[in-house]
């Protein structure tokens, strides 16, 4: 690789992280333990929730989201299309159907009307996820979950920081799940964490989480701790361990500082791609939501360009710029297609978006000559490719 090579993402560790780690590392204790409970404690601190269950993972997250819900066989749990397969997996975990709604036309979040369409009476969940980090439209979603009893739990994986209406995403729905996998907005390398403000759910997810065993049983090891516990229900193992909630420590920390960096990063694409006919900027929140710009995620107009979204990508490769795209829609994936019938054409706007959008690098590292160079580059390849129309004769 290039040394000039402008990667998709790189992570942002300092000695804060590696201090940390090394604590752990020299305590003798790396499974869950005391930090991760720190972690719990930072987190839900930061976002304005009452309790916070570190995970290791945002599916793990969802999972136990989904079962402290009270979600089982035969259910159905609206899911967008457009998002990563975890999002709809879980449900499939549970003995549920998740039934694939489309994105708001020219957008990337659910369309609150499309999945009220597909409410039955079977439907008991909701699960809208926050695309690239513009929060959804939480007010319509909370309405149709409240008109029609369904739970609201939201995916959240690119969405800290975020915030919708004043608050704090992680503060606001029945059950939050976040993601610190290694290319999100904070770290863990792999982990995630679940919000709620229900001391049932989190009583629930706690044990669940961990083989279903009662009590404190991260503890039987410890001094303070007994070899004895109890089975008390057939629960997973999620749990995340001390080593990565160091990270996780560290990362938070640092994350409105992340955060400004990014706004910055994104300020700068905006301006430099507004004049540019051949791009279409990201969807923009509104005065009541503030975006985390985990992603930035352009759409090509491809009436205005004579080579297409993969080809584009191709070039900025050539050109030393990393990407990515952000998401194939589930129901054009095979298991979706052979397991709930979907096919190409279900959901318009959703195949709409994967086939013109692509990911620009944006993360808190990011040198100021490395931001030049991408945004040289994709007005470069733009300006290259423009479509020619030829007027008619007269």
């Amino acid at each position: 690789m290039s040394e000039n090579f402008v990667p998709y993402h790189r992570p942002s560790i300092g000695q804060e992280e590696m201090e940390a780690v090394r604590q752990v590392l020299e305590s003798g204790w790396l499974t869950t333990g005391p930090v991760a409970q720190r972690f719990e404690r930072e987190f839900a601190e930061f976002v304005g929730a009452k309790y916070a269950l570190a995970v290791n993972s945002c599916t793990a997250a969802l999972h136990l989201a989904l079962d402290a819900a009270g979600i089982g066989r035969g259910d159905e749990v609206l899911v967008p299309s457009y998002t990563f397969t975890a999002t709809a997996e879980v449900v499939t975990y549970l003995g549920a159907r998740p039934v694939l709604c489309d994105c708001l036309p020219g957008e990337f979040n659910i369309d609150p009307s499309d999945a009220e369409r597909r409410i039955t009476e079977r439907t008991k969940a909701i699960i809208p996820v926050h695309i690239a980090g513009q929060p959804c439209n939480l007010g319509q979603l909370q309405k149709i979950a409240h008109r029609h009893r369904l739970h609201l739990i939201e995916d959240a994986a690119h969405a800290l920081p975020a915030s919708y209406a004043g608050k704090q995403i992680g503060s606001i729905s029945e059950l939050t799940a976040f993601s610190f996998y290694s290319t999100k907005t904070i770290t863990t390398a792999e982990g995630g964490m679940l919000t709620t403000d229900n001391e049932e759910y989190a009583r629930r997810a706690a044990l669940m989480r961990l083989h279903g065993i009662s009590g404190d049983a991260w503890k039987r090891y410890s001094a303070e701790g007994s070899w004895y516990y109890e089975v008390v229900d057939a629960g997973y193992k999620n749990n995340m361990p001390d080593l990565l909630a160091a990270l996780g420590l560290a990362q938070l920390r640092k994350a409105r500082d992340f955060h400004r960096r990014r706004y910055e990063i994104a300020d700068r694409y905006l301006e430099a791609f507004a004049e540019v006919s051949e791009l279409q900027l990201p969807p923009q929140t509104d005065d009541h939501a503030s975006h985390s710009w985990h992603l930035f995620i352009l759409r090509l107009a491809s009436d205005q360009l004579n080579i297409g979204r993969n080809a584009f990508v191709e070039k900025l490769k050539k050109m030393g710029i990393g990407t990515s795209v952000h998401f194939i829609p589930l129901h054009l994936h095979p298991f979706y297609r052979q397991r709930y019938g979907y096919a190409p054409g279900d959901l318009p706007q959703a195949e709409d978006a994967y086939a013109r959008c692509l990911s620009l690098p944006i993360f808190p590292d990011m040198t100021d000559a490395e931001i030049e160079k991408v945004i040289n580059s994709v007005v470069a390849i733009a300006e290259q490719n423009r479509a020619h129309v030829f007027a008619g004769a007269a």
